[in-house]
């Protein structure tokens, strides 16, 4: 009887254990998160190129994207008919970038635009090598607290008023200015950035969003320029959350 037991409980606990499949063509930030995801939710991740995306994604627990360079239209309408089937996507830093502005179907499915022109009217822009901090907008969401530790609180403008918001700083990192949201993503992360070289300060809301897209959730996350931003506990444990979150 024990023995039954045992095999009832080991048998649930496997087919319930959720899978994530990263999509990637830049590897080693994704294993560093493949490790932490293992380490702190015991959740198994594979790891593959675009080129090699299995026909049914709908047995995976979330699909995280991290594509930099061309995003094949094979691999993107996966990606939305997953989402739009009940999937959860989770799309990290470049996969908002303006090299996917040819594509047919990306940016519209996600709800985002990159407008052409200068930063300061408007314009999109990405800078890399750069510091800045990311701001918790949605104190309390699973995504954003859920033993998610920010080491500090700082000053932030939030809808014309300054807010001392929890925060955790990336250094050597990219930002992305001008990301414009033109759907009703609910805004959970935002980001402060001091330009250098300017003296300017850009507080953005775009650094983390939520879409519902069909039957799917859309979860963007903007950090991740390399192995050193899922380094950062605090963004690690956003990305899990991110994974184990369930509306």
């Amino acid at each position: 009887m024990r023995s039954l037991i045992l095999f009832v409980v080991i048998f649930v606990t496997f087919v319930t254990r959720a899978e994530v499949l990263i999509v990637a063509d830049e590897f080693p930030a994704m294993k560093a998160l493949a490790a932490y995801i293992k380490t702190n939710a015991n959740i198994d991740s594979e790891i593959i190129d675009q080129t090699k995306i299995p026909q049914n994604l709908q047995k995976y627990e979330a699909v995280i994207v991290y594509i930099h360079r061309n995003l094949n239209e094979s691999a993107e309408k996966a990606f939305i008919d997953y989402t739009m089937n009940g999937g959860k996507i989770i799309p990290l830093h470049h996969s908002i970038s303006s090299g996917k502005k040819k594509n047919k179907y990306w940016f519209n499915f996600l709800g985002v635009d990159l407008p052409a022109g200068d930063v300061d009217s408007g314009g999109y822009k990405w800078i890399e090598g750069v510091e800045l901090d990311i701001v918790n907008l949605a104190p309390g969401h699973f995504i954003t607290s859920d033993k998610v530790d920010y080491p500090s609180k700082i000053q932030y403008e939030l809808n014309g008023k300054t807010e001392m918001l929890p925060a955790f700083h990336l250094s050597d990192s990219e930002v992305y200015i001008n990301h414009v949201l033109k759907s009703d993503q609910k805004k959970i992360l935002g980001y402060k950035y001091v330009d250098k070289t300017t003296g300017k300060t850009y507080t953005q809301q775009h650094a983390g969003w939520i879409k519902k897209a069909g039957k799917g959730l859309i979860i963007y996350l903007m950090p991740g320029h390399s192995v050193k931003d899922f380094q950062n506990t605090a963004y690690a444990r956003i990305v899990l959350n991110a994974i184990l979150f369930k509306e």
